[in-house]
């Protein structure tokens, strides 16, 4: 049962990135040039994952799920280093590749070898992002 959610709710998710644009990288790079030839049409795409997301957030407390084990912890309220750093790199590299890693695992099936590199380089990324931050944060306590 688990496993049958799993795959619809993948192969949802794969649809609504498809239709919403967000595989196509001049789509996304087109939102990110807001000085040039903005395209303002993916706000509704985040609008349509910040929304759900805040409604499900107030629901979870005092719930389990239907399948699987525990539902993550909420997400902390406040703006420290950690989230600031992450999120300036995370859209650095949403800009320069227009890829994020949902669209980048879609770009497997169509991307060739640029969107394999890419997704080579977005996992060498996540792997080294924690030594990175903990390396950081020893050099802030030594300040």
């Amino acid at each position: 049962m688990r496993a049958m959610i799993s795959f619809l709710a993948g192969g949802l998710f794969g649809a609504g990135l498809f239709v919403s644009g967000m595989t196509d990288t001049t789509k996304v790079q087109g939102w990110l040039d807001v000085f040039g030839d903005w395209d303002p049409t993916l706000a509704f795409v985040m609008g349509g994952a910040i929304i759900p997301m805040f409604v499900a957030w107030r629901l979870v407390p005092g719930r389990a799920p239907l399948v699987g084990g525990e539902f993550p912890d909420l997400p902390r309220p406040e703006l420290d280093h950690r989230l600031i750093t992450g999120s300036v790199m995370f859209g650095m590299g949403w800009g320069l590749a227009g890829l994020c890693p949902g669209p980048a695992i879609a770009s497997l099936s169509y991307g060739g070898w640029q969107g394999a590199l890419f997704m080579v380089a977005m996992l060498a990324g996540m792997l080294a992002a924690p030594r990175v931050a903990t390396a950081l944060d020893q050099m802030a306590a030594k300040a």
